[in-house]
């Protein structure tokens, strides 16, 4: 299978990913598309742009492209369009969406890990908290309600509580 973790950043998705595949030994792990820009010599703008998050979106379809089975991606297509959505500029939103569809038909289970009250990861003291919150409802649009219309009879599931709880309610999805 080819599951995508995806939630906002400080929800909990590294300490998920971490733990699935320490779970399924026989999977491999993507790490999130802005660290395989990075390794790739990509240099983002500070604070992140609209070209920033379309290129993140087109690395996460290549990853998920390239992908074997058994693959736990960290973010999906969706989560780059959520942070692009979030800054509130003008975009092309069917060209997101004809890109966006194209990376998810391959994935099998999408894993949304929200915020949680308290947080379950302590952001940082720097941490645009606000962007944060947007993030996640964005999320919640997107992959919850499926407000594009885009996921069809794909395979979502919401986790919380702590990290064992998470990983039982992925395990049960599993099998």
């Amino acid at each position: 299978m080819r599951i995508a973790v995806s939630g906002t950043h400080f929800s909990g998705k590294s300490t998920l990913i971490a733990a699935l595949l320490k779970e399924f030994s026989n999977y491999e792990g993507v790490e999130e598309p802005y660290v395989l820009l990075e390794q790739e010599g990509y240099l983002f703008s500070d604070p992140p742009t609209l070209e920033d998050f379309a290129e993140q979106c087109l690395r996460s379809i290549k990853a998920i492209q390239e992908s074997g089975n058994n693959t736990i991606f960290d973010r999906c297509p969706l989560d780059c369009l959520a942070y692009a959505l979030t800054l509130g500029r003008d975009m092309d939103l069917s060209d997101w969406i004809e890109k966006v569809e194209g990376g998810i038909q391959r994935l099998d289970l999408i894993v949304m890990v929200p915020l949680e009250s308290p947080d379950r990861i302590s952001p940082p003291r720097s941490e645009n908290l606000k962007w944060r919150d947007r993030v996640d409802e964005m999320l919640h649009e997107l992959i919850l309600e499926d407000s594009l219309g885009i996921l069809g009879e794909k395979c979502v599931l919401e986790v919380r509580g702590d990290v064992g709880k998470r990983v039982q309610r992925v395990k049960g999805k599993l099998s």
